[in-house]
């Protein structure tokens, strides 16, 4: 099926490839699809309900039919479009969807129980009797669920992510996309030109035209040259942009490896299976062309039935004519482009039937005016077509009939921040918005200019727009002299006839379906959609959706406008989970935040479990130790009696400026903030709009109008969140900005006696306790780099914290644990920290559980009478101070070498175990090599008024059955005079 003389792959570098076994030869440049055509290969697969035969529909990634399968084991692949697949030697693809081949399918049965399987027929069929569900109905439809699949085995290919940025992204390459690249370009701007092909130039490599008196795809080779040859423009094939996101944001998956054969050469040379980029452009450009939509008639679905401007592509690029007999049936007088084309190349037209009585004439070939066509005949392959006229019905002989109901403008990548394209009646297509998505200009056919003229001329003044919107200069250039010919359609969706009309090829979903759906009252196309399965296949309706909501209007007697369109979603085309987690390979889903000390503390025997979203050090094992408990006193002791270094970046850090920054944090916190002298940090409460303690944690003046707030690392986003409410919504007249700073600062607690001697070796100025007192903050010179110190203690000894940019913090935390090491101290992780903080009876999340007030902490003296706060005017309810309330004391075993346990329930010596005698519960427990024996903090009924009573502690999950003293929560040095030194 090659024509000679046309087409750009190469004939000369022949490729053989198998498809369901049987070997073919194509030529490089060919994509699995046009090789099969060459090869007059049509059916390539079987529908997702009925299992009806299947031939390839398009020629891009909008393709709903042609899935094929490669590879095998750990690198199968499902669901690869044989319509973008490039051909390598050595390939091998397969149908899916059939068994036992897809010559005879034997789950095609299902095409004859097709009366009974219409729109919804799975809600009406499998509600009873309800026991089938589970033993029958389930199992079979699990069973034949799917299209391609799995292999179950682990998938080893590797997979990349990347970062870019740049002034100008440029989606697409076609004549808008070069010229708004070009016109980018030439101003000076950084620019990315993205294309999803493997070849750039859009549609002008499958048309026969002039641009600039050269053909139109030698014009875009010598755009394409000049701009390979800048150094500020950056060339990407293979490579689709699949959403756009806040603030210039975009993804894009490319495909590094698809068109190369799995060798031991390809992993040798590292080269990934995808990669996912994430690209930050200060403007862009859409101009990624148009899709052509099918017409809904009567067994429109058969293999040799194709669009229009797909049998354009496969000839003029590929030079392959998919069929010797061919019939166009269209509306529009684009697709008179193919008929004309194919007749220049030999091929026979049978005739072009055009449902306008106004269709243009051709000397070429008959053209039927005022003509439908409403049935076909062939199963495997389109044999005849039945055409029908005002004369009546008659029959046509064909192998390939393409049609084209006209084009829709791909505004998907418009629609991605909840704008929603425009209806226009003339072109009986959706536009998208004027600023759907900030900083977006789109150009081209996908803005509705489908003539090449003004295609070039748009992408260029657009490209000076998005400049401009950039903040750079730049002119549009002279526009190249091409075809201008008028886009004309007369809207036609479905062509009426007893029998099924295919909107969704792959879902099998088809114009009775829509109907039905709306008599039965699914008027919403959103409702539609989810009744009938329209537009949830792999090409998520890119074919099926204007043509399926067009006959939803009709039935619901509706405008399309009024009708509405479906929500688009990114990503614009399947993207592997694999490429969106690179990196993450054989990890859990949730992504990994390692701190800037990981390295450094695994070298050094760490021992690491998540928090909240950061992976933290629990412990150091040192030789000889067998046990976590044995690391952890030994770390604990180095704070108490020398000096540790625990690395406490995780804490939520919030840069808060502004005039108003004084008046925000006392609304916020429960204590006066604005009192807060320059230099000094200060301990906070923060409340809930319903009294209970949200959070805690410190605030430092850094600066006039400059605080930084500490939060715990588990409220980090919860705290942020309630600050941005309160400047948002209750005091937007404040004059104060917010930013998330946790991960710009490594942040290091030096805690123990000689903490300060330890500070002294790394910070330029002597700090002394005159000179730097308990709760001090200010800037300070580390070896050499500007940082922050801060004179604050979560371990009841003397205590600083130091921070440094987070690109020191791997060095900073080396010298600091070298040092630490050589005045008789350590490393210390989270367990020991966790046992430092309640021996000095400090609280974290384990007591503010949600549930505690200020009252429960006896902290009821941190809420500020001579202020209002958020929260105060709920947490002064009566039942909130009820002395009999659960509230914070210690909890030490009456027979020291007995255990207590965390969440275990405390009860009065003597009274039975059993809800209604439960006195509280126990909020964190550590063994307190300090004092020998196991401490708790705890939350008791009445409790501070209880010290010295013994209550009994059981855990009935773990064992646990403890008498327990009732002491205060606040074990060693209730005085405070280690932490102020």
């Amino acid at each position: 099926m090659r024509i000679a003389g046309k087409g750009l792959v190469s004939g000369n570098k022949p490729i053989s490839f198998s498809f369901n076994g049987t070997e073919y030869a194509g030529f490089e440049g060919d994509t699995l699809a046009s090789a099969l055509l060459a090869n007059d290969v049509h059916l390539v697969g079987r529908s997702f309900k009925y299992h009806r035969p299947r031939g390839i529909l398009s020629a891009g990634s909008e393709e709903p039919n042609a899935l094929v399968t490669m590879g095998e084991g750990g690198t199968q692949d499902p669901n690869i479009r044989a319509t973008t697949q490039e051909l390598f030697d050595g390939l091998k693809a397969r149908s899916q969807n059939c068994w036992p081949s897809v010559d005879f399918d034997a789950m095609s049965v299902t095409d004859l129980a097709s009366p009974f399987l219409g729109a919804g027929f799975y809600y009406k069929t499998f509600m009873w009797p309800a026991p089938l569900w589970e033993k029958v109905y389930e199992p079979i439809i699990r069973r034949a669920a799917g299209l391609g699949a799995l292999s179950g085995k682990a998938d080893t290919d590797t997979y990349e992510k990347a970062f870019a940025s740049c002034d100008l992204l440029v989606i697409g390459t076609g004549p808008a996309g070069l010229m708004a690249a070009l016109t980018g370009a030439r101003a000076g701007a950084d620019v990315i030109l993205a294309e999803e092909d493997s070849r750039m130039g859009g549609r002008l490599l499958a048309e026969v035209e002039d641009i600039d008196g050269k053909p139109a795809h030698v014009w875009a080779g010598e755009v394409l040259a000049e701009l390979g040859a800048m150094d500020n423009v950056r060339l990407m094939t293979r490579t689709s942009v699949t959403g756009t996101y806040d603030q210039g944001t975009y993804s894009a998956i490319e495909k590094v490896s698809h068109h190369l054969a799995r060798s031991q050469s390809l992993k040798a040379a590292h080269l990934p299976r995808e990669c996912f980029w994430r690209i930050n452009a200060k403007a862009s450009v859409l101009a990624a062309g148009a899709i052509e939509r099918p017409i809904a008639f009567k067994n429109n679905d058969r293999p040799g039935i194709m669009t229009a401007g797909a049998v354009r592509t496969y000839l003029n690029r590929y030079g392959v004519a998919p069929g010797e007999r061919v019939t166009v049936f269209a509306n529009n007088n684009d697709a008179h482009k193919t008929a004309r084309d194919l007749a220049a190349a030999g091929v026979h037209i049978a005739a072009v039937i055009d449902s306008r009585h106004d269709a243009p004439d051709s000397d070429l070939f008959p053209v039927i005016k005022g003509a439908v066509v409403c049935n076909t005949a062939g199963r495997k392959r389109i044999e005849s077509i039945t055409v029908r006229s005002v004369a009546g019905e008659e029959k046509i002989q064909t192998d390939l009939l393409a049609m084209s109901g006209g084009w829709n403008p791909s505004v998907h990548l418009t629609c991605h921040q909840n704008a929603r394209p425009v209806w226009n009646r003339e072109l009986a297509a959706f536009l998208p918005s004027e600023g759907a998505v900030p900083g977006m200009f789109v150009a081209g056919a996908a803005n509705g200019t489908f003539s090449t003229a003004g295609a070039l001329t748009e992408g260029s003044a657009l490209a000076a727009k998005a400049l401009d919107y950039a903040g750079l200069s730049g002119d549009p250039i002279a526009t190249p002299t091409a075809d201008n010919a008028a886009y004309v359609v007369t809207p036609l969706w479905e062509v009426p006839h007893k029998g099924r009309a295919w909107l969704d090829f792959q879902n099998d979903v088809t114009a009775k379906d829509v109907k039905q759906a709306a008599r039965e009252n699914f008027r919403s196309v959103e409702h539609m959609k989810r009744y009938t399965t329209q537009g949830m296949a792999t090409d998520q309706g890119k074919n099926s959706n204007v043509g399926s909501l067009a006959i939803l209007a009709d039935a619901t007697g509706r405008t399309i406008a009024e009708t509405g369109v479906t929500t688009f979603r990114p990503p614009f085309v399947p993207t592997s989970i694999g490429a969106m987690g690179a990196g993450a390979f054989d990890k859990g889903f949730k992504p990994e935040r390692f701190l800037t000390s990981h390295a450094t503390g695994d070298a050094n025997g760490a021992h690491n479990y998540e928090v909240g979203l950061w992976y933290r050090a629990a412990y150091f094992t040192k030789p000889g130790e067998t046990s976590w408990r044995q690391s952890c006193d030994r770390e604990v002791m180095y704070v108490r009696n020398a000096v540790g270094v625990c690395d406490v970046s995780t804490l939520g850090k919030i840069d808060i400026k502004g005039p108003d920054a004084a008046k925000l944090l006392d609304l916020a916190y429960t204590n006066m903030f604005s009192t807060l002298k320059l230099g000094r940090v200060r301990y906070g409460l923060m409340l809930r709009d319903d009294g209970h303690v949200m959070d805690d944690g410190t605030t430092a003046r850094m600066g006039e109008n400059h605080y930084v707030m500490t939060t715990t690392t588990a409220g980090a986003g919860q705290v942020m969140s309630h600050l941005e409410y309160l400047t948002q919504v209750v005091a937007p007249h404040f004059d104060v900005q917010l930013t998330s700073v946790t991960e710009h600062w490594a942040q290091f607690s030096v805690a123990g006696p000689k903490s300060r001697e330890l500070i002294n070796q790394v910070v330029s100025e002597e700090v002394t306790n005159e000179t730097f007192p308990f709760m001090a903050c200010g800037e300070v010179n580390v070896l050499g780099q500007a940082g922050r110190l801060f004179r604050i203690s979560f371990s009841g000894e003397q205590a600083y914290e130091i921070a440094v940019p987070a690109r020191y913090g791997e060095a900073l935390y080396r010298e600091l644990v070298k040092r630490c090491e050589a005045l008789g101290g350590g490393a210390y992780g989270l367990e020991a920290l966790n046992v430092l903080r309640i021996e000095k009876g400090f609280i974290t999340h384990a007591e503010i559980d949600g549930r505690v007030t200020a009252f429960d902490l006896t902290m009821q003296g941190l809420v500020s009478k001579k202020k209002t706060c958020w929260g105060k005017p709920c947490s002064e309810r009566e039942g909130l101070h009820d002395p009999s309330r659960e509230r914070l004391v210690g909890l030490k075993p009456v027979n020291a070498g007995e255990e207590i346990s965390a969440g275990a329930h405390l009860f009065n010596e003597g009274e039975t175990v059993e809800r209604v005698n439960d006195q509280g519960w126990v909020a964190s427990v550590a063994h307190s090599p300090t004092l020998g024996h196991m401490i708790g903090l705890g939350l008791l009924k009445n409790g501070p008024e209880r010290m010295g009573e013994t209550v009994r502690l059981v855990d009935h999950t773990r064992g646990v059955d403890t008498l327990c003293e009732v002491v205060s929560p606040v074990f060693l040095d209730p005085e405070g005079g280690k932490l102020r030194g």
